[in-house]
């Protein structure tokens, strides 16, 4: 089997699984989608979404955040951890999207990863589930995991991942891919041992073989 062909076979396996390819993270607006995300840097989703309804509450407009005192959001986002550096960067992104993108939230991965704090990953989810793009890879620790194990991809490296995975996914189903392999590496794949016994996978998968 090509690895064209396991990476076609995992997609309809894991759609079977999980219809509903959504993003776990809580948000009403993109702008709220992308602090949200970066908010989830070395932190898990289900804490984010602890603490983003706060912070939202507070600041409802790019204005609000553009002149936010700083040691105020870090008081609000402390426990997703790496607060100050998080803080400094949540203030950054809204005046520069202000300053340079007419307050709106960049539709390009050169303009999402020239914003503060914010890397390829996270621009790909921004592309994905924002603006529909096709081909949008997000590299999380699932994703990288799942891909290895399955027999796509022989990297840890994240960009590597994305890349190879582009060149095996078919583009309009490439985001949606993402978010199931983050709901199959919460429920069956996961990172401390994989379920194989459990995995629709495993007639397949290079780890199971």
């Amino acid at each position: 089997m090509t690895k064209k062909e396991l990476a076609l076979k995992s997609v309809e396996a894991l759609k079977g699984l999980y219809p509903d390819a959504l993003c776990s993270l809580d948000y009403n607006n993109p702008f709220e989608l992308l602090i949200a995300t970066r908010l989830s840097a070395q932190c898990t989703d289900a804490r984010v979404n602890l603490v983003t309804p706060a912070l939202f509450e507070k600041y409802k407009t790019l204005d609000d955040y553009c002149n936010a005192d700083v040691k105020d959001i870090e008081d609000i986002i402390h426990s997703c951890g790496f607060y100050r550096e998080k803080s400094k960067d949540i203030i950054g992104i809204a005046q520069k999207i202000k300053s340079d993108f007419g307050g709106k939230v960049p539709d390009t991965i050169e303009d999402l990863t020239s914003l503060p704090g914010v890397g390829r990953k996270t621009a790909n989810l921004i592309m994905g589930d924002v603006y529909g793009a096709p081909g949008a890879v997000v590299t999380d620790t699932h994703l990288i995991r799942i891909a290895n194990r399955i027999g796509l991809v022989n990297t840890k490296e994240p960009k590597k991942v994305e890349a190879e995975l582009r060149k095996l996914l078919p583009a309009d189903e490439s985001n949606n891919f993402c978010h199931r392999c983050v709901l199959h590496g919460r429920a069956v794949c996961t990172a401390r041992k994989a379920k194989c016994e459990e995995c629709s996978l495993n007639g397949f998968c290079r780890k199971k073989i």
